[in-house]
């Protein structure tokens, strides 16, 4: 029994060196060629002399073997002592070269970076020097234009910005050589001078071409293979317009497309790659940036204009309305008019026109600021010319309408009522153009009744003709016209002031006056809207028979 586990260690002894052999040969990069030669010499050797023991029984050829072995496990130990200080400095070199190699990488971003930065920079300058020297967007175009061309080493570069008013994309900025990636006219002689031209000029709708997909999808594109991508147009066999290698970057003012920014190479040069695409992002950005300063300017400039506009019209609109009511035999009078801020659309006027005509006027002027203070002045003064006449209501107003329409250089137009009143007879005579309405309280009925009807406003049909019509009042009868910012006036929840409310009010108060009747009239519209803006202006005329 005892001879038979004898040779179990040398079964082990020769199993264990198989394995170290397996494991060492897996392993072999991470140990010197010399010492891992001896390392398996060794193993092998004590395998054999172990498989030879066990079959012939003998101590001599296994110590052989192992002296062998130390000696050359020794011989493994000197080598490994001797190649391990190289191996080290042979490593030590290698990651010095990397980190050489990277260092020079970061130098080369960090220098781009600054490139980038001092052109943004640049840009700004450019936008403020727009500013101050009331210039226009095209000097920042024509830099961003040559910036992008030189800083990602393009033939070429066009700058395009939407037009929102049309919904296309204008080319603003084209400089050097860029084959046009859309399909030329049929009719166009491929002449450079003549494709430039076209392209110069040229718009594009937002949803065609390469420029309208890119401005409509928000998303930058690098194109280096043109001929596989659809978008792009080849248009001849002529080398100028052979498309190349393009990118293709949107203009945003956060997340809105002002623009389209793009640069191309020439056919068979080396195309784009990814770092030119990040650089043109990077100044596209930039360039949004500056244009979003000139677009902010000019917003300003041209509100402060309209603002000075529309201030220096309400101020004269103010100086229309007659500054006392007259007092006329017969008759109690009420008005009053709210002006809203920029607005200026509101008129009306009391003539005393001739000893058996009292003409009353309330008109409301299409638009705002100054246009429509000039169709205000030029309708008082033709009404305040013509009812002196002894011409209808409705001729008068005619004649005004054929005046202002015949104006071909204003396009605001006006809704007019006018009133004339014999006082002797009490009889009324009105003519309506527009939706002014006029409304009579009859006090036999003790209910409102209206009087006019819609027709043309004054001012877009110079054939228009309008219709009189008569009627007479009795004692405590009440006329009113008002603007549509009377009754559209909006509290905090957006209900409008209704025509029903402003009935009511005057029903409540018939027994007043009529300047009685106006204010309480205002103080409920003020009362009902609260400290909310007025949207609109504000204008009620009140005539009671005494």
């Amino acid at each position: 029994m005892n001879d038979s586990f004898a040779y179990l260690p040398l079964l082990v002894a020769t199993g264990a060196a198989f394995v170290t052999i397996v494991i060492l040969a897996a392993n072999r990069e991470r140990y010197h060629p010399v010492v891992l030669t001896l390392h398996i010499l060794c193993l092998i050797l004590v395998s054999l002399a172990s498989v030879y023991t066990i079959v012939n029984p003998m101590i001599l050829p296994i110590s052989i073997v192992f002296a062998c072995s130390t000696i050359i496990m020794l011989a493994a130990a000197v080598a490994n002592r001797i190649t391990k200080p190289r191996i080290h400095e042979e490593k030590k070199i290698l990651e010095q070269q990397e980190e050489i190699q990277d260092t020079a990488e970061l130098d080369t971003d960090f220098t781009t970076s600054v490139t980038l930065l001092e052109t943004g920079k640049d840009f700004t300058i450019v936008a403020s020097e727009a500013l101050t020297q009331n210039a226009d967007i095209m000097s920042l175009l024509d830099k961003v234009n040559e910036c992008l061309i030189r800083e990602t080493q393009a033939h070429g570069g066009a700058i395009l910005l939407v037009d929102g008013f049309e919904d296309v994309l204008a080319v603003k900025s084209l400089s050097g050589d860029f084959p046009p990636p859309y399909g030329l006219p049929e009719d166009l002689p491929h002449k450079p001078i003549r494709v430039e031209t076209n392209f110069r000029f040229a718009q594009f709708p937002l949803n065609e071409t390469i420029f309208g997909a890119v401005a409509c999808s928000g998303r930058g594109e690098l194109i280096t293979d043109p001929l596989s991508d659809s978008r792009i147009v080849q248009n001849g066999p002529e080398d100028f317009l052979r498309c190349g290698s393009y990118i293709f970057i949107p203009l945003k003012i956060k997340e809105t497309v002002i623009g389209v920014a793009a640069v191309a190479r020439r056919y068979g040069e080396e195309a784009f790659s990814h770092k030119e695409y990040h650089i043109a992002a990077t100044l596209s950005d930039y360039a949004s940036a500056a244009i979003k300063i000139i677009y902010s300017y000019q917003e300003v400039m041209e509100y402060a204009e309209l603002t000075k506009e529309s201030n220096i019209a309400c101020k004269l609109q103010s100086t229309l309305p007659p500054k006392l009511l007259p007092s006329i035999p017969g008759l109690s009078l009420g008005a009053f008019q709210r002006i809203a801020d920029g607005i200026c659309g509101d008129y009306y006027d009391i003539i005393p026109a001739r000893k058996d005509r009292i003409s009353f006027v309330v008109a409301d002027i299409a638009g705002k600021g100054m246009t429509s203070l000039l169709v205000m002045v030029m309708l008082r003064a033709m009404l305040r010319l013509t009812v002196n006449t002894t011409q209808s209501a409705a001729t008068i107003l005619s004649w005004a309408n054929r005046g202002i329409a015949s104006e071909t250089n204003i396009d605001h137009f006006a809704s007019v009522s006018l009133i004339n009143y014999d006082t002797e007879k009490k009889k009324v005579q009105i003519a309506t153009g527009g939706t002014i309405p006029i409304l009579v309280y009859r006090a036999t009925t003790q209910q409102f009744e209206k009087i006019s009807d819609m027709s043309d406003p004054v001012g877009v049909e110079k054939k228009t003709l309008y219709q009189d019509k008569d009627f007479t009042l009795q004692t405590n009868d009440i006329i009113i016209s008002y603007t549509d910012g009377v009754i559209e006036a909006p509290n905090n929840c957006g209900t409008q002031y209704s025509k029903d409310r402003l009935l009511e009010v005057i029903i409540q108060n018939k027994h007043l006056s009529g300047k009685e009747i106006a204010e309480a009239v205002k103080s409920d519209i003020i009362k009902f809207t609260g400290i909310d803006t007025q949207h609109d202006d504000q204008t009620l005329l009140v005539i009671k028979v005494q």
